[in-house]
Formats: structure tokens, sequence, C-alpha cells
């Protein structure tokens, strides 16, 4: 037990109670309001206006509006353009940009009133139950852990995404925020990515994976194999199946893998890679012949759905926040931006913070008890 009554993780660091930010309980009713960085990632407004307008109908329905932070004339110009989103969307002028090559303490220090910085405020402020940007991804990182605060003293947010697996899909973190990881980081986003994949489906114990080089317990870099002795031992989630490989990623082994940043981002831009490859060789081998072309367009909706499928979301929120971002990827086009908003979206319309938080309550609680307990075990 930590001197100030907090329970300890692996590491030394003190697990607290959940911290409330300003105006974070505060609930917002219809409609759901998404706080959108306009000018982030490699295109900027042009797609993500885009991207808004591309599903107009479908955020009508799920009573969607959008605060967009940015450049009011570039993006009143893609507005004007793209008619169908202007009256679902609110501009709010931001004049500085965060680079995409800014390092994450330069973005601490000087974003204030930037684009990326102004989006994350309004989930604070109230004014938003979520975040999109496409922007830089360290700087996200470092802004929105600033503004938001972490739900329950843990150490850094995780990148998640939901990736297309032979059950449905599997939650995969970290996917780049975090390169370096020592052993309890890895059991904090055990503990964050099983607490979101049942936020989201409902599954009351998911089962949890660490991604290894093999499935033997003497393989591995010190820090997986501590993590995984750890999550064996600690009862930190429900249903921890221990180690997989990198073919289980769409196996549907487990329902949640966990691994570093480094890797996890590795592995997100391979499978990318291959579904693009995998759909031009599909466009090529079909329009290599009038046969193949008549094939392609008998079989076109089909293939939509394969190439939807093989492709991971584009959306990956940063668990661990006191409070929903999403992080979508700078090279997004428009139907990306758009998938990434979906993810915004589910999440903000669940009960997604509030299980989290709940989880972790409940982990300190186990924790603390576990910490009351050794000196007794110990003696005799």
């Amino acid at each position: 037990m930590h001197r100030d009554g907090a329970a300890v993780v692996s590491g030394g660091r003190p697990l607290r109670a959940p911290s409330t930010s300003k105006g974070l309980e505060k609930r917002l009713s219809d409609p759901t309001v998404i706080s959108i960085d306009a000018m982030g990632g490699d295109f900027g407004p042009p797609v993500i206006v885009a991207g808004l307008a591309g599903e107009v109908e479908a955020w009508r329905a799920k009573g969607v509006r959008f605060l967009l932070h940015g450049d009011s004339a570039q993006i009143e110009a893609e507005l004007a353009r793209k008619p169908a989103a202007r009256d679902l969307c609110e501009i709010l002028h931001a004049d500085k940009v965060i680079a995409s090559d800014e390092k994450p303490a330069q973005a601490v220090r000087r974003g204030k009133g930037s684009s990326m910085w102004n989006a994350i405020e309004a989930i604070r402020d109230g004014k938003a139950q979520a975040a999109v940007s496409a922007g830089n991804s360290g700087a996200l990182m470092a802004v929105s852990k600033l503004i938001l605060r972490m739900a329950a003293d843990l150490d850094r947010p995780a990148f998640v995404v939901s990736w297309p697996s032979t059950h449905g899909t599997t939650s995969v973190l970290d996917v780049g925020a975090n390169i370096d990881c020592d052993a309890s980081r890895l059991v904090e986003f055990a503990i964050m990515g099983a607490a979101f994949h049942r936020a989201l489906t409902g599954k009351a114990a998911p089962s949890v994976g660490l991604l290894n080089v093999g499935e033997e317990e003497q393989k591995g870099h010190e820090e997986v194999r501590e993590a995984n002795q750890l999550l064996r031992e600690g009862n930190f989630v429900a249903d921890y199946r221990g180690f997989v490989e990198g073919t289980d990623l769409s196996s549907g082994v487990v329902d949640v893998v966990v691994t570093d940043g480094f890797t996890g981002n590795v592995a997100l831009k391979t499978a990318e890679g291959t579904a693009r490859f995998l759909g031009n060789e599909l466009r090529g081998a079909f329009s290599a012949s009038l046969l193949g072309r008549l094939g392609a367009l008998i079989a076109q909706s089909s293939l939509r759905r394969f190439r939807a499928r093989m492709q991971p979301d584009a959306g990956g929120p940063l668990l661990g926040l006191n409070g929903i971002v999403v992080k979508s990827h700078g090279g997004a086009d428009a139907r990306g931006f758009a998938s990434a908003v979906r993810v915004a979206v589910d999440l903000a319309q669940s009960d997604y913070v509030s299980e989290i938080r709940r989880n972790l309550e409940n982990l300190t609680a186990v924790l603390a008890e576990q910490s009351k307990a050794t000196p007794a075990e110990n003696t005799g």
C-alpha cells in the first residue's frame, strides 16, 4: 500500500481513485456534440468536411452535431462545397495549428489556442462529449492528458483499435501512443483494454492476451515476461490467456491483445498496407478481361464489404483519460475520417467512460486488499 492510502501497481506507481476534471460530469442532452480538430492530418479541412458531409443522414439519425475548430475561412469554404453538412456544424476559429512534426513538450508549451487544444478543451468545459483529431499523435496524447487528466492516476493513455477478426473484432492496444513500455504499463493496458471491449460489446469478461514472439513462457523480452507474470498472479483482468502471436490478431482467439506502441503501430500499418495491396490486386485481376470486369460489376457490393472488413478501424480512442478522445489516422481519406467520428459517436452515446471508471475503482479496491493481505501472508 502506498503511504497516502493508494494501491500500487508494479513499478511503484500509485493507483488512486479517479478524479473528475471541471465539467466532465456534465451530460449533454440531445444532440450529441463531437468536437473536431479541423486542421489536423495530412489534408485538413477538405477531407474532414467531406468525411462529415458523406454521412449526414447517419449523423442526423443519431442526433449528432459538430464543433469545428480551426481556420474559419478554410472551413467555411469547404462547407460551401458540401452544404449538406452546414446545418450540423458550428465553426470556432483558431489561429494556431500544432504541426505534424512538433514535439509533445512543445505542443504542451505552445499549443494553447490551437485547433487541437481547443477541440480537447471543449470536452473539459462540457461543450462536447468527445473529440476527434487526425493531427500529431504525440501532441494529441500530451495535450489530452494535460487538459483532461487520467481517469485513475494511470501514467499515460493508450491508443486502441478494433481489429477485424474471424469472430467479429479484437481490441488491440497500444498502437502508437507509448513506444517504450515497462511491465506495469502493459498491465495497465490490459485493464483499460478489457474495460473498453466490455463497454463496446457488453461481454462481461473479455479474454486478454499479451502479444509475444511465441506462446512459451520463456520467450520474449524481460518486460513482456514480467507483465505476463503480473497478469497471471495479480487477477487484474478476469480472463487472462497468456501470450498470443501475430497471427492471433485476426484469429479471434482473444478479445483484447496487449502490446507496446512500437509493435502495435507497426502491426497496424502492416495490416493497412496489406488491405490496400489485396484491394489493388483484386482490382487488377478483375480488370484484366471483359469477363473479369463483368464479374466485378456484379460483385461490387461484396467487394466493397470485403475491403471495409479487411481494414482496422480508422479511429483509435485514447484509453484512460477523463473523457473521449479519438485519433484518426493522419493520412485518412474522407471515409476513414468518418469512421473515426463514428467511433467517437458510439463511445459518447455509450457508458464507456463510466464503465472504465467503475472498473478502475474495482481494481483499486482489489489492489488495496492484496496490499493488506501481503504482510500477513509473509509473517510466520
